[in-house]
């Protein structure tokens, strides 16, 4: 049983930080663990992802240089520190397994996961 559980978010001010978690369990040994969000009326969005290979994370263009993923392998557990934050930000925050057990390549679309946690509400007020 695979589960994903994020924590962490809140209301934060314009140019603020959060950090989220993604504490997961069960199956995830050479999967990406990736991460989306969701703002109201629109689609999920890929926010970034960590390769199960190298563990190096990866980024959508709209958060590179401001959005930082690392992780604790200890805790089976990845963090999504997010920095300068703007009020497009503003979503339901998801952490995601790859559906693919060893991928070839960045898991950037949403179908590309099948196991997700609950979300967690990031606001950011202006």
């Amino acid at each position: 049983q695979v589960q994903l559980v994020e924590s962490g978010g809140g209301l934060v001010q314009a140019g603020g930080s959060l950090r989220l978690s993604c504490a997961y369990s069960g199956r995830t040994f050479g999967y990406d663990i990736g991460w989306f969000r969701q703002a109201p009326g629109k689609g999920r969005e890929f926010v970034g992802g960590t390769t199960w290979s190298s563990e190096t994370p990866y980024y959508a263009d709209s958060v590179k240089g401001r959005f930082a993923i690392s992780r604790d392998k200890a805790k089976n557990t990845d963090y999504l520190q997010m920095n300068s934050l703007k009020s497009e930000d503003t979503a339901v925050y998801y952490c995601a397994r790859s559906r693919e057990l060893f991928p070839a390549g960045e898991v950037r679309a949403h179908d590309g996961y099948d196991y997700w946690g609950q979300g967690t509400q990031v606001t950011v007020s202006s």
